[in-house]
């Protein structure tokens, strides 16, 4: 079974994204602020994290760089979530480790799309 972590401080964009990936294959966390989602990687780094870009207690980009630094068998599959597309932003998050992204609002199919582009069955 597959793990997934939905880091954004939306409940509305969490419920959703959980609904569309939760299921017997993909078991999904949620968490409203980085330093929540810090305490769960570090007990249990899950294989896919989407990380809002902007969260209320921390840059996105330092998220994704302490997210990569947790000593663990396997780095995640990080997907930064943008509701408008900054090249900038992008390619910080890149050199911080992110692998890609997904823009917010997101539909069923760009979810699964983005999840199987990165081969992390949903």
């Amino acid at each position: 079974m597959k793990r997934c972590l939905i880091i954004d401080d939306s409940s509305v964009i969490r419920m959703v994204a959980k609904r569309i990936l939760g299921g017997p294959e993909m078991l999904v966390a949620e968490a409203a602020t980085a330093r929540e989602a810090l305490d769960i990687c570090v007990h249990g780094m899950p294989d896919i994290v989407m990380v809002d870009y902007r969260l209320p207690d921390m840059d996105s980009c330092e998220l994704t760089a302490r997210l990569m630094a947790i000593e663990c068998d396997r780095k995640p599959t990080i997907l930064l979530c943008m509701c408008e597309f900054d090249v900038g932003l992008l390619m910080r998050a890149k050199r911080a480790g992110a692998n890609g992204h997904i823009m917010k609002p997101f539909t069923r199919a760009q979810l699964l799309e983005s999840f199987r582009e990165f081969q992390i069955a949903a």
